[in-house]
């Protein structure tokens, strides 16, 4: 297993506004943006030194869900495959692939190519889904969605390998004689599995190259990456395995308007201080996003938090 990132630095990325708009983290703004505006966001990232940009994943939401949810959610295959074109270094994170809706050959065709048109910027985040319409319609096995996943991450291990001709027999899937062109650029695709149930979390220390936690608080974070370590060494797992965290809401700089109780606010020094004990914690990579109310402001708090609170955060 190979890191994506080098290891005793703090990473950071982030994941995109407009390409999926649920109600809990979306900025009003984003619901009259354009693909010029995720363009320009993507591309302040890049020239910003994050070490990712991240989309989402649904196929169709239900209307019980569609209030909270809303039914923005863009393509990842095709959405970082436009971003791939458009930045030069940035890595590129589906975040979260739900794998299980796909056949493992599909997905490896979609990811494969991504990879070999962005150079090998691909980072394969993966989720066991949670929309029980969304597998039914598609004709997937919600309640075994975890093991459909499992067996389908181990079929993409060798259908994103190096062989033409891969060879796979399981449960569910199996395929041999069946060549796929183009190979990734990378010799390994990482994988880093989303969610913080427990059985996330073992799928994450067992199948993945790094975890994805949805939603814990800092002080869950210890006793979880912990646990992945007990679990990689009882299953005799080896290499790192890349933790990752997703951040309060950020502003750079004494912000004007409201931004919410919860939001971290303030000068560079004071970010990066309180970011930094994610890194004790044991955290590589972290997940920032920024409180905004245009384009503008969003490309300007990118830009600010590269130049000023990046360069802090492995002081």
């Amino acid at each position: 297993m190979a890191r994506v990132f080098p290891e005793g630095r703090l990473v950071y990325g982030m994941q995109l506004p407009i390409q999926s708009q649920s109600t809990i983290y979306a900025e009003p703004w984003e619901a009259s943006a354009t693909a010029a505006d995720l363009a320009e966001i993507a591309r302040a990232a890049d020239r910003s030194g994050f070490g990712y940009v991240a989309t989402c994943d649904h196929v169709a939401i239900p209307r019980r869900l569609a209030g909270p949810m809303s039914t923005v959610w863009y393509d990842p295959v095709a959405t970082l495959s436009f971003l791939a074109g458009i930045t030069g270094r940035v890595r590129l994170l589906s975040h979260v692939a739900i794998l299980g809706l796909r056949h493992p050959l599909i997905s490896a065709k979609q990811y494969a190519t991504l990879d070999h048109l962005s150079g090998g910027r691909l980072i394969l985040g993966v989720g066991a889904g949670h929309v029980q319409e969304e597998f039914e319609v598609l004709g997937v096995d919600f309640a075994r969605r975890g093991a459909v996943l499992d067996e389908t991450l181990d079929a993409l291990r060798v259908a994103l390998g190096p062989e033409e001709y891969p060879e796979f027999e399981g449960e569910r899937f199996s395929f041999k004689d069946l060549g796929q062109l183009p190979r990734p650029a990378q010799e390994r695709i990482p994988v880093w599995v989303g969610g913080s149930s427990p059985a996330a979390v073992r799928r994450a220390a067992v199948r993945g190259d790094g975890w994805l936690p949805q939603g814990d608080p800092r002080e869950r974070l210890p006793a979880q990456i912990a646990r992945i370590g007990e679990l990689r060494a009882e299953a005799g797992v080896t290499g790192p395995c890349e933790i990752g965290a997703i951040t309060e809401a950020l502003y750079v700089g004494e912000p004007g308007w409201d931004t919410g109780r919860r939001t971290l606010t303030g000068k560079a020094e004071a970010l990066a201080e309180s970011l930094r004990e994610y890194k004790a914690l044991g955290v590589d990579q972290i997940q920032v996003r920024f409180r905004s109310r245009d384009r503008a402001e969003l490309t300007d708090q990118i830009t600010a938090f590269g130049a000023e609170v990046g360069p802090l955060l492995n002081d």
